[in-house]
């Protein structure tokens, strides 16, 4: 057990020593790996696309929603929500019915408008 725990102490030693030291560097391998790395930024500096013109804000809007396609899209869906909403299909309910609209002229039995007949219903 002695010779075990000598043998893993100087293992352990070893080690520590590898820790400490810095490993170097061949100084070609380093003038290499820079030469290398000088290059391709050279390339990435080279190949940055010019600043585009600004666009102008109806075509920023256009392109945001998806293109002159999508426009086409949203200008047909407009039109048929128009439609449905002029004219809407039997099976809609009419919305001016569901909003409780009623027409004046149902409002008196004989069709008739009264001031005074009006005015008398409120004081009572």
């Amino acid at each position: 057990m002695a010779d075990t725990d000598k043998a893993l102490q100087e293992l352990e030693d070893l080690f520590a020593a590898a820790r400490s030291e810095r490993p170097a560097v061949p100084e070609h391998l380093s003038a290499a790996i820079l030469a290398d790395a000088a290059r391709e930024q050279a390339g990435f500096r080279a190949s940055r696309p010019a600043r585009a013109a600004r666009q102008p804000l109806w075509r920023q809007l256009i392109e945001a929603v998806g293109g002159w396609p999508a426009m086409g899209g949203l200008a047909a869906a407009s039109a048929a929500g128009l439609w449905i909403g002029v004219a809407p299909p039997s099976f809609v309910p009419d919305p001016v019915a569901l909003a409780g609209y009623e027409d004046s002229g149902s409002a008196f039995a004989d069709e008739s408008y009264d001031m005074a007949l009006m005015l008398s219903e409120d004081l009572q």
